[in-house]
Parts: structure tokens; C-alpha cells; sequence
């Protein structure tokens, strides 16, 4: 727990420091505690009973290895899935509300909805303002170029 504790503290420490600060702050600090936690993870793999639970903890980190570290190489990405978790808790506090889907695809379609206004705010702008500017410049005749309709390339408010 150690080794994680100091991995966290660090990321605290640059929490709220642009892309590029907290890449070089991972890839000085962090980086070298993360090499060290696996090597450790590893090695107590081989002493533990496969039917041992931190085993099974531990394989579990070890297999999902690449996904875990990819946050040392993008300044971006968070350690943690936190902030799409406190995102969500709205959907599941009210998902009693959310029956008008009645069908899969309705619950699909909610979904990609949910989603977008998410993503929306995640990316600083209004969901509101990002769907009519959508819906003021789709050309039926033609399909729409999706890319440039994505939430977070127009910064609206």
C-alpha cells in the first residue's frame, strides 16, 4: 500500500497542472514507482498460493497492466476512473427515471445521448448550446461530418 500511497501523492501534487506538466511529473517521479510496483507484484505473485485473494488481486492489475500504466504516457489521462464514476452517479441515482426507453434501442439511444452530454461537459462546453449548433448545421441531403461536430472541438458556452 506504500508504494501505491506514494504513486497517489504524487499525482495529487500535480493535480490541476497542464498536460504537459503533469506528463514530465509522471515520467521523472511516478514513472520509476510504477516500474518498482510491478517488479514488487511479480515477485510476490511467484511466493503467494494461487488461491490466495491478494493473488488473485494482483493478477487481475498484472493483466490489465498496459491499460493501468497508460496514464504515464499522456499528461491527459487520469490515474483513476474517478471523475467518469462521480459522472455516472446521476444516471444510476435516476435510472427508475430513465424506463421511457422501453426497448433496447430506446435504452441505446439514451444511452449515446447521455454520453454526448457527458463528454460535453467534460470538455468545458454547454450540452445545450453544443446540440443546436448540431442540429443548425446538419445537411440532411449529405451525411454529417461527425468529426467536426464531437463535443470538445467548438468550445461553446
Amino acid at each position: 500500500m506504500r508504494r501505491i500511497d506514494r504513486i497517489f501523492a504524487i499525482e495529487r501534487e500535480i493535480n490541476g497542472a497542464t498536460a504537459d506538466q503533469r506528463l514530465a511529473v509522471r515520467q521523472e517521479r511516478v514513472k520509476p514507482l510504477v516500474c518498482e510496483l510491478k517488479r514488487w507484484m511479480q515477485t510476490e505473485r511467484v511466493r503467494l498460493s494461487r488461491h490466495a485473494t491478494t493473488t488473485k488481486a494482483i493478477d487481475y492489475m498484472l493483466k490489465r497492466w498496459p491499460s493501468f500504466t497508460r496514464f504515464l504516457d499522456d499528461g491527459r489521462i487520469c490515474m483513476t476512473n474517478n471523475a467518469a464514476e462521480r459522472a455516472l452517479r446521476g444516471i444510476a441515482l435516476g435510472r427508475k427515471a430513465w424506463l421511457f426507453a422501453r426497448s433496447d434501442r430506446g435504452g441505446g439511444r439514451a444511452a449515446a445521448m447521455f454520453t454526448l452530454i457527458e463528454t460535453t461537459e467534460l470538455n468545458d462546453s454547454d450540452p445545450q448550446a453544443w446540440l443546436a449548433e448540431v442540429l443548425a448545421h446538419r445537411r440532411p441531403s449529405r451525411p454529417p461530418e461527425w468529426r467536426t461536430f464531437c463535443p470538445g472541438t467548438r468550445r461553446l458556452r
